[in-house]
C-alpha cells in the first residue's frame, strides 16, 4: 500500500503569529514608558510600581518568547518519527 501525499497541515502559523504579536506587545510595554503614560492618563499611576514589571510584564514577555520559539521549532521539525500519527485508512491507496 502506498500512502497518499497530502500537503502539510499548517496549524503552527497561528501559534507563531500569536507568539510574535504577544512578544511585541510585551516588549513595547516593558521597554518603553507607554504603559506608564497610559496608567497616568487613566489615573492609575499609584498602581504603577515595580510589581507590574516583575510580576506581569517580564513573565508575559518570557511566555510569549517561549511560544514563538516553540512555534519556530515546530515549523522546522513538523513531525518526529516517534510522534507522528499513523495514516488513516482513507489516506492509504490500494496497490494493484
Amino acid at each position: 500500500m502506498k500512502i497518499k501525499k497530502s500537503p502539510p497541515k499548517i496549524k503552527d502559523d497561528k501559534l507563531l503569529k500569536r507568539g510574535i504579536i504577544g512578544s511585541t506587545i510585551a516588549a513595547i510595554f516593558c521597554f518603553t514608558p507607554f504603559l506608564v503614560v497610559l496608567f497616568g492618563l487613566a489615573g492609575l499611576s499609584a498602581y504603577m510600581g515595580w510589581w507590574l514589571d516583575y510580576f506581569v510584564l517580564y513573565p508575559s514577555l518570557a511566555i510569549f518568547l517561549g511560544i514563538t520559539a516553540y512555534a519556530i521549532y515546530r515549523r522546522r521539525h513538523p513531525c518526529a518519527a516517534d510522534r507522528c500519527d499513523p495514516p488513516s485508512p482513507d489516506e492509504l491507496e490500494p496497490t494493484s
